[in-house]
């Protein structure tokens, strides 16, 4: 079946190349809805590096508005949220070129369905929310949680500020998710926290879940290897301008590492990621290496002793997780990481809650590489089994025809 809407869709940063976490999704989303629809996209680019490819987003979409956005000068500019009463980050993604353009479509009568990523690129879907346009909120994860834990772990005066932040966006979230169509969160956990936050909005909010392309992301024989010979690679991968990414490896690399290094001394901590803020940079040494961005995450995956993913503070599916899963590699997650994954624990993948037993799993793979791959073959089996992208992002597509009637198969 094929259905035929033109579809708006509104991301608050261009979704290729699926880079990093977020992209990933709203790449995967946009193919999804791309080989269904007709879609005008509107967005953001907020990385010169991203430029060569608007290009080849164009290959999917009918019309792409791309707006080129400054993060210095958008976090000067976010700050009128405090004047204004509103959230930082509606401020921070605020442009009138964009809003000029949805609202042509919508006085124009072009657009039969609007797909909204991310809470940030709502305030342009509002000329729609409550009229016979169905609009499908993506929230991915509740932002305003994030903020809030953000506050718990900082000091005065952003402890404040992302407090502050926190509410302002729950209180945005709940309005724009009381007048959409339907609203999804990247695992049942996320939306069962929405709905616990905002009870009102709860028949109309469900989980959309990540996925991992494993045809992608699959061991290769010939794939070479990245790493010195006689070291013993231990390999976290993400965005290294991401501050849950940089408490991540901040804390491996002054509470855990040590422990590991008394004991194996050949053992390596690699971070790979794209933007290593000076404060990952400061953390290379005998024991860690920072290689930036690379070209292909893959060859440090397949090649890895094991994979790390330390995050204190995660919301959703990591999808640095799934393509580690995905790759056949065994991986010691935190608590926060591995719950939504529903792998099975010691079977599939390994989770650790204080740096005493992150660093104990991490040597129980160390020690018997027999175990180690076996937990990273059940862990492919796993991904294969429940977490390819199409089958996950399915539950849109019946939204489609249940909330618009004008979207005909």
């Amino acid at each position: 079946m094929r259905l035929v809407a033109r579809v708006l869709y509104l991301v608050h940063r261009l979704p290729y190349p699926p880079d990093k976490g977020d992209k990933v999704r709203s790449y995967h989303l946009l193919r999804h809805l791309a080989a269904r629809h007709e879609v005008l996209l509107g967005t953001f680019v907020d990385d010169p590096a991203d430029e060569p490819h608007v290009d080849a987003v164009r290959r999917w979409c009918s019309e792409v508005m791309t707006v080129r956005l400054q993060p210095r000068r958008a976090r000067i500019a976010s700050l009128s949220g405090l004047a204004r009463g509103e959230p930082l980050t509606l401020a921070y993604y605020r442009d009138a070129a964009l809003d000029a353009w949805v609202r042509r479509l919508r006085a124009e009568g072009r657009i039969d369905a609007v797909v909204v990523f991310s809470s940030s690129m709502a305030p342009y879907a509002e000329a729609f929310l409550g009229s016979e346009v169905p609009v499908l909120v993506d929230f991915v994860d509740v932002d305003s949680a994030k903020w809030a834990d953000y506050a718990r772990a900082h000091r005065w005066p952003l402890s404040w500020l992302y407090a502050r932040e926190g509410r302002e966006l729950l209180a945005y979230e709940r309005r724009v998710a009381a007048r959409a169509s339907r609203s999804f969160f990247a695992t049942e956990q996320e939306a069962a926290l929405f709905r616990r936050l905002a009870p009102e909005c709860a028949s109309r909010v469900e989980a959309l879940c990540n996925g991992v392309d494993a045809r992608h992301f699959a061991p290769e024989s010939g794939r070479g290897s990245p790493f010195d010979a006689g070291t013993t690679p231990i390999v976290f991968t993400g965005a290294m301008d991401y501050w849950p990414n940089v408490d991540a490896v901040q804390w491996f690399v002054r509470e855990v590492l040590p422990r590991i290094v008394a004991r194996r001394p050949e053992a390596r901590f690699f971070i790979v990621g794209r933007n290593p803020s000076s404060a990952v940079q400061a953390l290379a040494g005998a024991f860690v290496a920072v290689t930036g961005t690379v070209d292909d995450v893959r060859p440090y995956l397949q090649h890895a002793a094991l994979v790390v993913a330390p995050l204190r503070l995660a919301r959703g599916i990591q999808n640095k997780v799934l393509e580690a899963m995905a790759m056949a590699r065994p991986v010691v997650a935190s608590q926060a990481c591995a719950g939504p994954i529903g792998a099975g624990d010691g079977a599939e993948l390994l989770s650790a809650a204080d740096s005493e037993g992150f660093a104990a799993q991490v040597e129980r793979l160390l020690a018997d590489p027999s175990f180690a791959e076996r937990v990273g073959q059940s862990a492919r089996r796993h991904v294969l089994a429940g977490f390819a992208w199409d089958a996950q992002l399915a539950g849109i597509d019946r939204c489609f025809i249940d909330e618009s009637p004008r979207i005909a198969a």
